[in-house]
């Protein structure tokens, strides 16, 4: 996709701001004259997280295509339209889309918006529409409609968060699911009512749960993301235990926080290159020096996706009889995290790498991944002004 220009991402903004998530696609000249679009890695993760489709198991060919009912949004109204998803015999099959009439609804390279509601999809001509100019409209419109109703529905769930939250709260002090630090965050969705499983889809209703011990100055957990393999010197982080691990307690492990204004015990340090939009891990050995390497981009876009709406919630812990207890006292809800600030939030320290590594004695070895962390009470540098609950 072309980059983006500046009217076009504050258009986005507008829409990321009512709570409204979309996808981006760029037609080609090639793609309007044969009613043809590659639906891009974004695009299908899109498409699959809103349950509207999964490339992934489709077939290919003609027969084992898909249509999704679709409304291409103009200035002056709607357009009735359908979505063709498919997989061509050709090739790999590698997915295609294509909305019925969007050849008179679009020019080549314009940027066009899908967004998902109601099992069906809507698309907005970012590139043309004026948007400020629609939703700031007094009289009704699609877009401002559109917009409007999904915006209440995320508020609706985001109001009633809080609700349950307070009546958990008034319970007082309640016994730990189990005995582990993940015990805070795996109790509060228990009582929610979410089940345990290990998707990384957001907790409740499309919102995401932080949950941290009030007395213990940790950092906040952000997001999990593996550095870019292919780019980096070491293949594995079985090659990062084996060059920097240590032994503790007789087990052979790398519990590591990794950040850009020193270098840990391991000499380990990161360093941001925005010339190559790198995010770089380096050793201090001459024979290693970078050795693992994250692009910007992608790192921006975990924590956009992992933080687009999260209530962060503050718990006070007891022990009683060898057993914990959690009373969970205040709710931080934060939305659309400044992307753009993760570099220099890395830059001062504020944000930094965790990898808990350790071999165990079969010679497997047990890898939670890396894990970005933000420094306590720093969420203000991360995200818009934002509302905070208190539970009790």
């Amino acid at each position: 996709m072309r980059q983006l220009t500046i009217i076009e991402i504050e258009r986005i903004k507008l829409l990321t701001e009512k709570s409204v998530e979309l996808c981006l696609i760029e037609p080609t000249e090639t793609g309007l004259k044969k009613s043809i679009m590659d639906a891009t890695g974004s695009v299908r993760t899109y498409l699959k997280s809103k349950s509207i489709h999964d490339f992934a198991l489709q077939k290919q060919g003609q027969e084992d295509k898909i249509f999704v009912n679709s409304t291409l949004i103009s200035s002056f109204g709607i357009i009735p339209s359908t979505a063709s998803l498919y997989r061509p015999n050709t090739k790999k099959g590698d997915p295609r889309i294509w909305f019925k009439g969007l050849g008179s609804y679009a020019t080549a390279n314009d940027i066009l918006g899908i967004i998902a509601y109601d099992n069906e999809l809507f698309v907005i001509n970012i590139t043309q529409l004026d948007l400020a100019k629609l939703l700031n409209e007094s009289s009704l419109n699609p877009l401002k409609e559109l917009v409007n109703e999904i915006n209440y529905v995320s508020n609706i769930i985001a109001e009633e968060l809080p609700l349950k939250l307070r009546k958990i709260a008034a319970s007082g002090f309640v016994p730990a699911l189990l005995q582990a630090d993940t015990a805070v965050g795996r109790t509060l969705e228990h009582l929610l009512g979410i089940p345990m499983n290990s998707s990384k889809s957001p907790d409740y209703k499309g919102i995401e749960l932080k949950s941290f011990r009030e007395l213990k100055s940790t950092r906040k957990g952000l997001f999990g993301k593996t550095p870019n393999w292919e780019l980096s010197k070491f293949k594995s982080r079985v090659e990062i235990l084996d060059n920097f691990g240590y032994w503790e307690d007789r087990v052979f492990r790398l519990y590591n926080t990794i950040r850009a204004t020193v270098r840990n015990a391991q000499g380990l340090i990161l360093k941001t290159d925005y010339e190559l939009n790198y995010l770089i891990e380096n050793s201090d050995k001459p024979s290693i020096g970078d050795f693992l390497i994250w692009e910007l981009d992608v790192l921006k876009n975990a924590l956009a996706d992992k933080h687009k709406e999260t209530f962060w919630i503050t718990t006070e812990s007891k022990r009683e009889d060898g057993k914990e207890y959690f009373l969970y006292k205040s709710a931080q809800h934060t939305k659309n995290p400044l992307v753009n600030q993760f570099g220099l939030l890395i830059d001062i320290g504020a944000i930094t790498l965790d990898y808990p590594i350790k071999r165990l004695e079969n010679g497997s070895v047990v890898d939670k991944g890396c894990n970005f962390k933000l420094k306590p009470n720093l969420l203000d540098l991360l995200f818009p002004p934002s509302n905070v609950y208190s539970l009790i």
